[in-house]
């Protein structure tokens, strides 16, 4: 049964349950104002984005949301248009899915659409979820790409700027379904002024709006935190050279534990309650 809290950020490992309990989006979705929600999904990281939008907005009506809207956003230019503007303005709730984080920061990065939407979660009008590409484009800085099954080294990891919807953070998704710890490590030896944060599939990193997140879903959360970093040689050796990383601090939080990621501490390893 998903919880009455709600959650202003929920960023998703993808894979989340669509067709049994669906804990986590029936939290998303009581978030939106339940039977009053009106929810956009914004399906533009995925090559076919009616495909996938058309599976969400069957998913939020079987729910009985007031009304589902599909931003079908194909050009960068688009998404400082009027209309998708005005859909926004009326949300209560914003999805966006999976598929390809490049495509989906390229289309909608920099916009006056991205702006309205941060807008509007800041000031607490709106809840926003995203799953896999859209759980990687929260930070700062994203991970856009790269390998696994090999030691932390510059050349695993490609990276670029997100749309700093939760800038501390450095979001890996599908974590240990793909075996990406070396992989968010590599990431945070390029960028240790951030908290690295590795989501499990069917998981998610609820944030409460006080800087902190709580865990929902069936996997875990992994936190990379540098903050006592003593030695990093990340930037004297190759692209291919495996790094030495000395007093990282690493967590791993499952369902109903809690994390303030502005100062790094675990807050609560109480189960979800409605509370």
């Amino acid at each position: 049964m998903a919880v009455s809290t709600r959650y202003p950020v929920m960023v998703i490992g993808g894979a989340e349950d669509k067709v049994n309990k669906r804990d986590i989006l029936s939290t998303f979705f009581a978030g939106s104002l339940a039977q009053k929600a009106v929810i956009g999904v914004i399906p533009c990281a995925s090559r076919e984005p009616l495909i996938v939008g058309d599976r969400y907005f069957q998913i939020f009506q079987e729910m009985g949301a007031s009304h589902v809207q599909i931003l079908d956003i194909r050009h960068p230019q688009e998404s400082n248009d009027a209309r998708w503007l005005e859909v926004l303005d009326h949300c209560t709730g914003v999805f966006v899915t999976g598929g390809d984080q490049l495509r989906l920061c390229d289309l909608i990065g920099g916009s006056l659409l991205i702006q309205r939407l941060k807008d509007r979660v800041n000031r607490g009008e709106m809840v926003l979820a995203g799953t896999s590409a859209g759980a990687a484009m929260m930070g700062e800085k994203m991970i856009a790409g790269g390998s696994s099954g090999e030691p932390p080294n510059r050349a695993l990891v490609d990276l670029t700027d997100g749309l700093g919807i939760l800038p501390e953070l450095l979001v890996d998704q599908h974590f240990h379904n793909r075996n990406r710890m070396a992989r968010l490590m590599s990431a945070i030896a390029a960028h240790p002024d951030k908290l690295g944060i590795g989501i499990d599939e069917d998981t998610c990193v609820a944030t409460l709006g006080d800087g902190t997140f709580q865990v929902l879903g069936q996997g875990t959360v992994t936190v990379i935190d540098p903050g006592e970093l003593t030695h990093s040689n990340h930037a004297q050796i190759s692209d291919t050279a495996p790094l030495s990383l000395h007093n990282l601090r690493v967590h791993v939080l499952s369902r109903g534990d809690r994390y303030d990621y502005q100062d790094r501490q675990i807050r609560s390893t109480s189960t979800i309650s409605d509370s």
